[in-house]
């Protein structure tokens, strides 16, 4: 066993490394090497900017108790929208973005279930408001929903014109208004 344990150590004894030649490699690119690192740069002081608006409004606030007027070229004896009424939420969705899902009745008034293409289900009777162009509903029957809606005819005045949303068309197609 001592024998074993002496030649496993004569073994271990000649396997070490020899660095002599990586040493004098490294010695050598060290002393030829040149350092040059430049020196940072010099930066002169600006002087800091002091702001003298702060009794005014901020940029990013609305004005308060200022509203815009709302410019209306309008002709005598012409239609006209009624610019003050409170919009529906249907009134958000172009008739191109919305299609009919279904109809009900209950208490003899007839409703239809208008989807918009953004995934939103709306429940919406005659008399009730949509589109982006002052649209009402005028007629929910034989599987449609009629619609009159009002476009400007570039003079100043508007036009009626009617338009259908029926089960059959989908939201985004151009032939359902």
């Amino acid at each position: 066993m001592r024998i074993l344990t002496v030649m496993l150590l004569l073994l271990v004894a000649g396997c070490q490394p020899k660095f002599d030649d990586l040493q004098a490699f490294v010695t050598e690119v060290e002393q030829n090497t040149q350092v040059s690192i430049e020196p940072y740069p010099e930066f002169s002081k600006t002087p800091a900017f002091v702001y003298r608006a702060g009794d005014k409004r901020s940029p990013f606030q609305r004005p308060k108790g200022q509203v815009a007027e709302l410019v209306k070229s309008q002709q005598a004896n012409c239609r006209q929208p009624d610019f003050s009424r409170t919009k529906q939420p249907l009134e958000r969705y172009g008739t191109d973005a919305l299609s009919v899902k279904g109809f009900f009745s209950r208490n003899d008034k007839t409703w239809a279930m208008i989807q918009a293409n953004d995934g939103s289900l709306h429940k919406a009777s005659v008399g009730d408001r949509l589109g982006l162009f002052f649209g009402r509903i005028t007629d929910i029957s034989n599987g449609k929903v009629s619609i009159i809606e009002m476009l400007p005819d570039g003079t100043g005045c508007w036009q009626e014109k009617q338009a259908t949303l029926t089960m059959s068309s989908q939201a985004g197609e151009n032939d359902n208004v």
